[in-house]
């Protein structure tokens, strides 16, 4: 007899693992996800249309502690409970619906990164590795007994978007391995030693904001972390907004030497646009956006300095 599951899930991470509960013969009763937010860039995959195409009874309730949902839960008499990238905190009371228990895949390797977008706050601190890792869930975030986890490297230039695509394929070979093990009742738990990490709250557009005055690798570090899809890093200008899209760190001594004694910030040299950092390196500005009126367009290095004079001479 297949086991039975309820599914909550959302984004990249909840469609892949879906399919690998489906595809390791798991009953998938009922898919819990989030209505799509119109005022957020949907660059991911369709938890609600994987769920559709498989026939399973789909809800999106916008309070998961709410008693409608419980009752929906109950009724679907669950073996395990699985959270995939759903956006909510599971209260106790409806973990302890599933008779063989409640698991969450996390974008980390805990204890590290505890807590909201870690791929983002990996890449901002300049880690070298992640993964994904499958746990117990509990009334703390984050802080149940690790099953399996799979690292993935984070290399010098990825963005967190490159990083989170390692990580969706790391959460489902996790997944995916511990699966069998998870079904017949013989999968580890581990120690999750929350002495050992830290918790990170969640982001907002504002975190973006650029302080040249931080040292090269700092600045390059926030802007691959928030770089497109995510809303980027940006600084103000003469009254406009600029975005830094694509970037790469110069290498020491490198900088053009017209860059030498100009303050921190934006400069054109050699018709190419840098940021000058605290430390005197620079990065070099691949792709530049003007925030105008709700849109962006690329900025050229000779577009840029048109404006950035024009303002200056305001």
């Amino acid at each position: 007899m297949k086991p039975r599951a309820v599914v909550f899930a959302y984004h990249n991470v909840g469609v892949r693992c879906l399919q690998v509960l489906l595809a390791g013969g798991v009953d998938v009763a009922l898919v819990v996800t989030h209505e799509d937010n119109p005022t957020e860039n949907i660059w991911f995959g369709s938890v609600k249309s994987v769920a559709g195409e498989h026939g399973i009874d789909v809800v999106t309730p916008a309070d998961p502690k709410s008693a409608e949902l419980r009752a929906a839960v109950s009724a679907a008499r669950p073996d395990f409970i699985f959270s995939f990238y759903y956006r909510h905190m599971l209260p106790t009371d409806l973990l302890a619906l599933a008779a063989r228990g409640a698991y969450n895949m996390h974008g980390s390797l805990l204890p590290k990164y505890r807590g909201r977008v870690p791929t983002n706050w990996a890449v901002l601190r300049g880690e070298s590795e992640t993964g994904a890792t499958l746990h117990e869930m509990a009334a703390k975030p984050d802080a149940g007994a690790i099953v399996a986890q799979t690292p993935v490297p984070i290399l010098p230039d990825d963005t967190a978007a490159q990083v989170f695509d390692k990580v969706t394929v790391a959460a489902e070979q996790t997944l995916w391995r511990v699966l069998p093990a998870l079904i017949a009742g013989e999968a580890p738990h581990l120690p999750n030693d929350l002495a050992q990490g830290s918790y990170f709250g969640g982001r907002k557009p504002e975190d973006g904001r650029i302080d040249f005055g931080q040292s090269a690798q700092q600045v390059y570090n926030l802007i691959r972390a928030v770089a497109p899809p995510y809303p980027g890093a940006f600084a103000d200008i003469g009254g406009e907004r600029f975005v830094i899209a694509r970037a790469r760190l110069v290498r020491p001594g490198a900088a053009p030497a017209g860059l030498a004694g100009l303050p921190a910030g934006i400069h054109v040299s050699d018709n190419a646009l840098f940021a000058l950092c605290g430390d005197g390196r620079a990065i070099a500005i691949h792709e530049l956006r003007r925030q105008q009126d709700g849109a962006e367009t690329v900025v050229t290095p000779a577009a840029f300095a048109e404006l950035t004079s024009s303002a200056s001479r305001q």
